[in-house]
């Protein structure tokens, strides 16, 4: 007979107490084991499940594209594709990875490490490859259904149809980075975007950029979409409209191919910017594309600096177009006398130094007219030492120099308009008589921009207004203008009588005989202008060399500013050629082209 079960028995008590305990601890375990799913692990479990049936899509909004001023079109957006996993559904999916680095050729290890380098969630998309090409999204897409968690996303990408053209004024485009985001001025963006990073696509990027949308679908067990359940549609960025003409922007950039230099071009009565170019210049599109590393350091550390906008940030020494200034300082301050003449024998001495003209033998006797005409440099050494550093500096800050025009591009340079202060602040030196001798014809420690010399010029011509050049006319298609504050930063503190003197000699310098700006002189057009030649270094006092003899990048820059029609303004040009020599022979002929295509163009 079998021995029935007695609680009150030890052995019996002993084994009930331990079925008790394994049982409690079950559900003990158990009941544990759901607080951590449920309540402390919830979250992430109720968010999976939803991911396992809902995925929510980024909609990608159009950039707004770019026009010229006649509404030709610039820069638009075409599709491309991106490879995209979604990592909690990829998590350590090694044959995934395999066949990925078979079908685009891209590392297993890279693709892990981007992944661990995404600061987005597990369930969001994460971009593996960029702009991937259309066979490898046809491989993609025919093998999707064994590729769990891979993703493909289509959205615009940036097209400069003109490639080149205009790059510097234009800019290009990039992946945003952590510093960038973390600056606060991209509110709108989050990691993976691409913002602008220079030109008009960096400065106006928040007008460009538009919002995006989302698509909210149910998907199967294998990621497969099975239908739409929400769809907010992406909003398009703004259409910007430029103040340049495309037909003048492209030859502008033929005149200056294969030189190092710049060409503004403006609108002397309202400060537009009609062309901007700077040589040599580089293809937007690379950076769309994927510029490689290599390709980067080319491009960054090649000595012709093709990434520089030198229209607004390229520094140059002002050659003879600074005998403008002063020839204006002089006749405002009542120091030169217009019609006083002067002896240029070809040399000026200051102290034990000589300083010699251009002119080997000199001018002879010259007034004011014919020094600017003929741009005798003894008539300005004299004129500079009388005036004096100080007054010269600050007649020249009036002027505009050594401030920024405030054009609406980004890293453009302030130039340098130095005086006895800042010699002595900047190198604790006294400043000495030859400098200023210097300075008068634009030699020395002077520094401008091409666009701050094309806004000076004009404003001899316009009445003496000094503008604000702009390079973006209205920004939407209903042609709202982003400027509440005008183009007119100042107006000249100059007597009219005497401003009309200055315009006489700067006439004179191209319809004159002996003026040395001759080769910009165009039939049936009156055009005023200045040439000058800017010293990269200085040369042994007294000695002459010829100029094939001295090494490229040592030999002079060449300037020419001009303004057409003298008497009724359409344009004013500034042309400066890196190394270029003489300015009425390098510079010159390049803006009365642009003159000439530009009236054509009015006249068309």
């Amino acid at each position: 007979m079998s021995k029935q079960f007695d609680p009150k028995s030890s052995e019996h008590s002993k084994r009930y107490k331990t079925i008790v305990l394994i049982v409690v601890g079950s559900f003990l375990l158990l009941g544990l084991r759901l607080w951590y799913l449920q309540i402390f692990q919830g979250a992430y479990y109720r968010i999976k499940s939803e991911n396992n049936r809902m995925r929510i899509y980024e909609i990608p909004p159009l950039r707004g594209m770019i026009f010229d001023r006649n509404g030709e079109l610039l820069v638009d957006d075409r599709p491309a594709f991106d490879l995209c996993i979604i990592p909690e559904e990829c998590k350590d999916n090694e044959d995934v990875f395999n066949k990925l680095e078979n079908f685009i050729n891209i590392k297993k290890d890279k693709i892990t490490n981007i992944i661990k380098e995404n600061h987005f969630s597990i369930f969001s998309p994460t971009v593996i490859k960029r702009n991937i090409k259309r066979q490898e999204l046809a491989v993609i897409e025919t093998h999707m259904f064994n590729l769990p968690g891979v993703h493909i996303r289509v959205r615009p990408r940036r097209n400069y149809i003109y490639g080149s053209l205009a790059s510097h004024l234009i800019g290009y485009m990039g992946e945003i980075t952590e510093r960038e985001l973390n600056s606060g001025r991209f509110p709108y963006c989050k990691p993976g975007d691409m913002i602008g990073k220079y030109g008009i696509e960096y400065r106006w990027d928040r007008f460009l950029t538009g919002k995006s949308g989302i698509k909210q679908v149910e998907v199967d067990s294998l990621g497969r979409q099975l239908h739409v359940i929400f769809t907010r549609h992406s909003i398009p960025g703004k259409n910007i409209f430029l103040t340049i003409d495309r037909r003048l922007q492209m030859k502008a950039e033929e005149l200056i191919k294969n030189k190092r230099g710049a060409v503004v071009a403006l609108d002397p009565k309202n400060g537009e910017v009609l062309a901007l170019a700077s040589s040599p210049g580089f293809d937007p599109n690379e950076f769309i594309r994927g510029i490689t590393p290599d390709r980067w350091r080319e491009l960054n550390d090649s000595r012709s600096s093709p990434l520089q906008n030198r229209a607004i940030s390229g520094l140059y020494p002002p050659g003879s177009v600074f005998k403008i200034v002063v020839a204006l300082a002089g006749l405002q301050e009542s120091i030169i006398d217009p019609e006083k003449e002067i002896f240029c024998s070809g040399k000026y001495s200051v102290g034990n130094t000589s300083f010699r003209c251009w002119k080997k033998g000199g001018h002879g006797t010259v007034s004011l007219h014919r020094a600017i005409v003929e741009s005798c440099d003894v008539y300005f050494y004299k004129a500079g030492r009388d005036i004096g550093v100080d007054k010269i500096a600050r007649w020249a800050r009036r002027f505009g120099f050594g401030h920024r025009t405030g054009i609406d591009l980004n890293y453009e340079a302030e130039g340098l308009v130095p005086d006895s202060r800042w010699k002595l602040k900047r190198f604790g030196m006294v400043w000495h008589p030859g400098e200023t001798v210097s300075m008068a014809i634009g030699q020395g420690y002077t520094l401008v921009t091409p666009i701050q010399m094309a806004c000076f010029i004009a404003s001899i011509f316009n009445g003496g207004l000094i503008l604000r050049p702009h390079v973006v006319r209205y920004v939407g298609d209903l042609g709202e203008s982003p400027y509440r504050d005008g183009f007119i930063r100042g107006y000249l503190p100059v007597d009219k009588d005497k401003l009309e003197l200055v315009k006489s000699a700067l006439i004179g310098v191209v319809n004159e005989e002996g003026g040395t700006g001759w080769r910009a002189r165009i039939r049936g057009v009156v055009v005023g202008g200045k040439t000058g030649t800017a010293q990269v270094v200085g040369l042994e006092k007294g000695k002459r060399i010829k100029r094939e003899d001295i090494p490229y990048e040592l030999r002079d820059h060449a300037w020419f500013v001009a303004v057409a029609p003298a008497d009724s303004p359409e344009i004013a040009v500034s042309v400066v050629v890196e190394h270029g020599g003489h300015g009425g022979s390098a510079a010159a002929p390049i803006a009365k082209e642009i003159i000439k295509t530009w009236l054509n163009i009015k006249e068309g």
